[in-house]
């Protein structure tokens, strides 16, 4: 009987550290030890196209360092992320919509409905551009569970 329990116990410690582990996982993609490789996420909405961020201007959100271009940006940023953040974690929106999770290009991107979206190269951009409203209804029936399937 006192093995029985000790197994079940360490099969639940085990479930536990897994569902611990997943939640504590990044969810934001990042390069270079940043999201979106340095690159600034208020940049993408000011009408500038993508800027590098710096260094010294920078906050850490959802496990991940996010550098911006100037303080007035990181504030900005600070005071709503999900409104700059890119969607599905930085991850390519069209990769996204087969259920994968790859890599992005910083620089290859399109706000949609006053959402951010990478892709991951410029054919697979073309491609994501041909249907971005169905690939985003795709990709978010697969967010961010694929996180947790990889």
């Amino acid at each position: 009987m006192l093995t029985r329990r000790l197994f079940l116990g360490g099969v639940a410690a085990a479930v536990f550290a897994s569902a611990a582990q997943a939640q504590d996982m990044p969810v934001y993609f990042d390069t270079d030890g940043a999201a979106m490789g340095g690159y600034d996420a208020v940049s993408y909405f000011n009408g500038d196209g993508p800027v590098r961020g710096k260094p010294q201007y920078s906050v850490m959100w959802k496990g991940v360092e996010w550098h911006f271009s100037s303080a007035e940006n990181r504030d900005r940023f600070e005071s709503n992320p999900r409104a700059f953040a890119p969607q599905f974690g930085g991850y390519c929106a069209y990769a996204m919509a087969q259920g994968e999770l790859i890599s992005t290009d910083p620089t290859l991107w399109q706000v949609v409905d006053g959402r951010l979206y990478l892709t991951h190269s410029p054919e697979i951009e073309e491609m994501w551009s041909s249907d971005r409203a169905g690939f985003i209804r795709k990709a978010e029936e697969h967010w961010p569970v694929v996180l947790y399937h990889q």
